[in-house]
């Protein structure tokens, strides 16, 4: 009896279902996106965003933040700094203070990448 084993490149010289373009996320753009949507996927993060883009004049302290999501202020400067290091949020400080505003642009790759 003889078994023959399907390589991955079997599989793509000859697909199964009919599908014959290459399509969908380049691994780069996989990548890129995925590590965009693991800076949201953290329901912390998410309210820190919405409460900053939905503050009157569109930014936030970090002294004001701290106490509306009822966390320690370290656990929420990490928040912050994983917002930051995405782009999502910017970072200006003020004096003593951090200030902290939407990127509006990451946000709208945020929605391009469901659409």
């Amino acid at each position: 009896m003889t078994t023959s084993a399907t390589t991955a490149a079997d599989t793509d010289a000859n697909p199964c279902c009919g599908i014959t373009t290459p399509g969908g996320l380049t691994r780069e753009q996989a990548e890129t996106n995925a590590a965009l949507l693991k800076a949201v996927a953290d329901p912390v993060r998410l309210r820190l965003l919405s409460i900053i883009r939905d503050s009157e004049t569109g930014e936030a302290c970090v002294c004001d933040l701290t106490p509306a999501v009822g966390l320690a202020q370290p656990t929420v400067s990490h928040h912050l700094k994983v917002l930051t290091e995405a782009g999502l949020i910017e970072r200006e400080k003020r004096g003593t203070w951090a200030w902290f505003r939407v990127v509006p642009s990451r946000l709208d790759d945020v929605r391009s990448i469901f659409s």
